[in-house]
């Protein structure tokens, strides 16, 4: 199995963890996470664009002048797309941009995006991280005992709790630092929605804590 230091909130060592290996270590499948990405960027979209053509702008429904005899361009209407104020041609129009992934492909999709992280070396595990309050210096304390200050960073969080919450609004202010929370209460089992494949790539160190850990691989070494 893959082992990977464990550390405390000061970026001090305090034992190893151990990684499942069909999780954390599998050879990437680059075609799946683009597919995931996306999948992701497209679901983003509103789809609310929209243009009027020539049939849906008002006036124009009388023909502007006689077809012949006065030397002029033959026109049937000013709301045509070549006059000004006219309909657009082929403008857009509201759609849903929306893809989906069938489970094996994303929980395939995740895996690999957490096996490079673990390969490249990229992957920090902590024993834990709480806030009693939201403290921006203290997330900037934590960014600088792990000697992560001037990278971008990741941080995937077990539960939505008060605790955890503090976090994430400690790091909301740091310019490259993202805080998810992997979890939906409420459904009444364990989940780590929340985590995704373009965070993942998009930042350039993932940190975990070892409940997270534990959360990833309850639901995607299934």
């Amino acid at each position: 199995m893959a082992v990977v230091d464990l550390l405390n909130v000061k970026g001090e060592k305090v034992g190893t963890i151990e990684l499942k290996d069909e999780v954390f270590n599998i050879e990437p499948n680059q075609d799946v996470m683009w597919r995931y990405v996306d999948m992701q960027l497209n679901n983003r979209r509103a789809g609310t664009a929209s243009t009027k053509t020539r049939g849906e702008v008002s006036g124009g429904g009388r023909k502007p002048w006689p077809q012949k005899h006065l030397g002029r361009a033959r026109h049937g209407s000013i709301r045509s797309p070549i006059w000004r104020h006219g309909g657009v041609a082929h403008g857009p129009k509201p759609r849903d941009w929306s893809k989906k992934l069938n489970k094996k492909m994303k929980k395939l999709a995740l895996r690999s995006a957490l096996s490079v992280k673990f390969r490249e070396g990229k992957l920090l595990v902590l024993e834990d991280i709480t806030f009693e309050e939201p403290k921006t210096r203290r997330m900037r304390e934590v960014l600088t005992n792990l000697n992560l200050k001037d990278e971008k960073v990741l941080f995937v969080l077990p539960w939505k709790r008060e605790e955890y919450m503090n976090v994430r609004l400690s790091g909301r202010n740091i310019p490259n630092v993202k805080v998810l929370i992997a979890d939906n209460p409420g459904n009444g089992k364990t989940n780590v929605d929340g985590l995704n494949v373009y965070d993942m790539l998009k930042y350039e160190y993932l940190v975990l804590t070892k409940d997270t850990v534990k959360k990833i691989e309850e639901v995607l070494g299934a």
